[in-house]
């Protein structure tokens, strides 16, 4: 290989520019060339093209969102429009791409190899942790502890007025930051899209407590979910069971910030992995960690197969609530 492309793809999160980093010096040092493509599919379907050099990435890997822009990208579902986006990398001289981003980007990417014959490597880069073959995907932990950041000064306020809140954090159809966040910061219960949510064993809990003079950290914290408005759904239903309890929906402060150092090394091992796997012949590939150690798992896979919420950690949870 003479030249390789990366980009970052889908929803931003911290840890993409350390890995940006890892993959343009990794490769450089090998000697050869790195292209950056801008706002991701987007970018590379009209040929929004640049080299990267060593100085290009220098004082990056503490910066939060990805210095290459990233975008979601409809177009790139069109066939056509993926062959049209190989003659660019072909054009530009481009022998393999590497994709940072989450189970979408990666499902165009493993199109894009499987339709076209262009080699690709894929990165686990989301704040959900939601994608199968590694244990933890670049920026999960700083959305984890941005968002306890976050719930720590809202207790103040739960704890002065003896009032419950409901904290919102992401996740459409993952549970995995609420989990780790509702253990860390002692939820009294976690609402995810894999369990049932029992309301009536909560107003319960809370009217026992109360009886019993029993303290409460006055959080619930919910996963978004799939269908918009759950958690203020759930603040009307504890309302009409006498509970008065407030909203916060943390949002997009999750995906921001500087990364954390676990996010950075793991973006940096994955992204010269990467680069190593692409220069040996790998190609349709992620690369990931299990156990602490780097694996790589067919893209085919993370499509076709489901990552599972650890169950024990939502009964510890329930467990340490009371």
């Amino acid at each position: 290989m003479r030249a390789i492309a990366l980009l970052t793809s889908g929803g931003d999160s911290p840890g993409m520019n350390p890995a940006v980093r890892s993959i343009t010096r990794a490769a450089l040092n090998q000697g050869i060339k790195v292209f950056g493509i801008n706002r991701g599919y987007s970018g590379l379907i009209i040929g929004d093209i640049t080299e990267l050099h060593s100085s290009d990435v220098t004082n990056i890997v503490q910066r939060g969102g990805t210095i290459l822009k990233s975008d979601r990208c409809e177009a790139f579902k069109d066939p056509v429009v993926r062959n049209q986006a190989a003659e660019i990398l072909r054009e530009h001289g481009i022998d393999g791409l590497i994709v940072i981003g989450g189970d979408g980007s990666l499902s165009g990417a493993h199109l894009l190899t499987q339709e076209t014959g262009i080699p690709v490597i894929g990165l686990p880069g989301t704040i959900d942790n939601d994608v199968y073959g590694t244990d933890d995907t670049i920026g999960f932990d700083t959305a984890v502890n941005t968002a306890l950041e976050a719930i720590d000064k809202i207790r103040d306020t739960a704890i002065s007025h003896e009032r419950i809140f409901l904290v919102e954090v992401m996740g459409r159809n993952s549970g995995h930051i609420a989990s780790q966040v509702g253990i860390a910061c002692g939820a009294e219960m976690i609402v995810v899209p894999e369990y049932e949510f029992n309301l009536e064993s909560l107003c319960f809990s809370l009217a026992t407590q109360r009886a019993r003079g029993e303290g409460s950290s006055g959080i619930i914290i919910v996963a978004e979910g799939p269908r918009p408005g759950l958690t203020s759904r759930l603040a009307t239903q504890l309302e009409e069971h006498g509970e008065k309890p407030g909203v916060c929906i943390l949002g997009h402060i999750q995906r921001g910030g500087r990364p954390t150092g676990h996010d950075r090394v793991l973006a940096s091992c994955l992204g010269a992995a990467a680069v190593n796997y692409m220069l040996a012949g790998f190609s349709d590939m992620m690369i990931g960690m299990v156990n602490n150690e780097i694996v790589a798992t067919n893209l085919q896979d993370i499509i076709e197969k489901k990552k599972v919420l650890n169950p024990q950690l939502v009964e510890l949870a329930q467990l340490l609530h009371k």
